[in-house]
C-alpha cells in the first residue's frame, strides 16, 4: 500500500484487527522508507447499492455520509465512535440483505431512526429534527411525547 505521506510504494504491516462486526481489517502500517505510520481498512467490494432521495434523483450508497450524519447527531453525547460505527455496519448489512438494488433515502433514515431510539434519545431526536424537517416547536414536543409514551 502506497505511504500517504511520501507516496513510497512500499510499507509493511503492523497490526491487523477484525473490526465492524467482522465486516472489516483494520490494518497498521509503517512505511519503509519514512518511517510513519498509518491505518488502512480493507472491505469486501459490495455491488452497487443506489439511495433514492426524496426529490427522485438517485445517487450512490455512501457509508461515510451516514457515518457523518449519525456522528453529527451524537455530537458531545456519551456515544462511542465503536457504537456509531457498528450502527453504520448494522444498516449497510441490512440494506445489502434486501436484495434491492435501489433503496429509499426514507428507509435508510427510519432505520437510523430505529437505532438511534435505542442508543441516546438526544441523538435521536437531533436526527429527526433533520430527517423529518422539522419547523416548529410543536413538531419538536410532539416527538418528545411519543418517546415518553414508549
Amino acid at each position: 500500500m502506497r505511504c500517504p505521506y511520501c507516496r513510497e510504494a512500499d510499507s509493511r504491516v503492523i497490526d491487523s484487527r477484525a473490526c465492524e462486526d467482522g465486516l472489516s481489517i483494520r490494518r497498521r502500517r509503517e512505511c519503509i522508507v519514512c518511517k510513519r505510520r498509518f491505518t488502512s481498512y480493507e472491505r469486501v467490494e459490495e455491488r452497487p447499492l443506489l439511495v433514492i432521495k426524496k426529490g427522485g434523483t438517485r445517487e450512490p450508497f455512501d457509508r461515510n455520509k451516514l457515518l457523518n450524519g449519525i456522528s453529527r447527531a451524537c455530537e458531545k453525547r456519551p456515544v462511542s465512535i465503536e457504537a456509531i460505527e457498528n450502527i453504520v455496519a448494522q444498516i449497510e448489512l441490512d440494506l445489502r440483505d434486501v436484495n434491492e438494488r435501489e433503496i429509499s433515502s426514507m428507509v435508510i433514515g427510519e432505520m437510523v431512526m430505529d437505532r438511534l431510539r435505542d442508543l441516546d434519545e438526544v441523538a435521536y431526536v437531533r436526527f429527526a429534527s433533520v430527517y423529518r424537517q422539522f419547523t416548529d416547536l410543536n413538531s419538536f414536543i410532539n416527538t418528545i411525547d411519543q418517546m415518553k409514551q414508549k
